[in-house]
């Protein structure tokens, strides 16, 4: 079962001397592509949202560095990862991936081709994602019952990953494994993710789901129409706790009271065994603009003061599984 080539979509790709990836700002409007030819056309994909999604950004960080000029030059070389690492902190595949193109280009110190080497790298990261989300996929089918009703919030699926995605990847399997199987996609304020994202592959794909205001999830738990809430993960410390898009610790708290299965989906890349708690990660900060303007449309006083995290941090407790590609791990 090739669900990747069901999902009929290309979203990132290594062209002759440059990276090539799918506009995620214009979706669902409009399918546009994006042309990274230097690192800094990666640092403004990457930070204005081009590309998003913790295993995509590492993925596409990784491809970047393969356009280093001078790659010869080690200082040059290690500054221009240090720069990659800091565009967005919360997402820790992306200094994983930058880590370990910098370990290929260590071992390779002194070689003719560094760039052969790193290419061979990032293409190698690219794969071994595609494969984590398979696998995934298959753990999580087996906690699908036929006929569930699973939500789930923003984008884990193949727009944030390499392959068919994380959460998504286990909806995707269950799916075309024959279940039937109903979707309630937050619209995931304030970029809308699920809204813009989330709904245009589960369309593609031909999968059932409903889009709900992200102030919905509690009513509709309340009435027994959500049987499993699926997330994905950005960061995930070594007592379980994690990262995930603002909004999923809300469905955390409101699934643990209404005894609703809560799982997150994330390959070991999303691990940080340096991070003891979900109070150590860093939690990235966006612009106010982001809540006070939907597409540019001025929606609130300009002057009003807005907080805009981009994340927050769910407890360990609160979930019943991690569905990783080695397994499910519960707490």
């Amino acid at each position: 079962m090739n669900i990747s080539e069901k999902l009929g979509f290309k979203h990132i790709e290594w062209t002759d001397d440059h990276l090539v990836v799918l506009d995620q700002r214009k979706l669902p409007l409009s399918k546009e592509y994006f042309h990274i030819g230097s690192i800094d056309d990666a640092i403004f994909a990457i930070k204005n949202l081009v590309v998003r999604g913790a295993p995509l950004i590492g993925i596409t960080a990784a491809y970047a560095l393969c356009l280093v000029e001078n790659q010869e030059n080690r200082d040059s070389f290690f500054a221009t990862c240090e720069a990659l690492k800091s565009v967005r902190p919360t997402a820790v595949n992306l200094s994983w991936a930058v880590n370990r193109m910098i370990n290929a280009y260590e071992t390779h110190v002194g070689d003719d081709n560094p760039a052969r080497i790193l290419l061979d790298e990032a293409a190698k990261i690219h794969r071994e994602d595609s494969k984590m989300c398979e696998e995934i996929g298959l753990h999580g089918n087996d906690i699908i019952p036929d006929e569930c009703r699973i939500l789930t919030h923003c984008n884990a699926g193949a727009l944030a990953t390499g392959g068919i995605g994380t959460a998504l990847g286990v909806i995707y399997t269950a799916f075309f494994s024959g279940k039937t199987i109903e979707v309630w996609i937050n619209e995931t304020r304030p970029v809308l993710q699920g809204a813009r994202l989330t709904a245009w592959e589960l369309a593609r794909a031909g999968v059932p789901h409903t889009l709900i205001s992200d102030n919905a999830s509690g009513k509709l738990m309340s009435e027994n129409r959500i049987n499993l809430v699926i997330v994905g993960a950005d960061r995930v410390a070594k007592n379980l706790d994690f990262a995930n898009k603002i909004g999923t610790y809300n469905l955390a708290v409101l699934a643990n009271y209404h005894n609703i299965p809560f799982y997150c989906a994330a390959p070991t890349s999303t691990f940080d065994h340096n991070c003891p708690d979900g109070g150590s990660i860093e939690i990235e900060k966006r612009d106010a603009d982001e809540i006070r303007k939907i597409f540019g449309a001025q929606i609130s006083n300009p002057t009003t003061p807005a907080y805009n995290p981009a994340f927050d941090v769910t407890p360990g407790n609160l979930l019943t599984g991690i569905i990783t590609e080695n397994g499910i791990i519960t707490p």
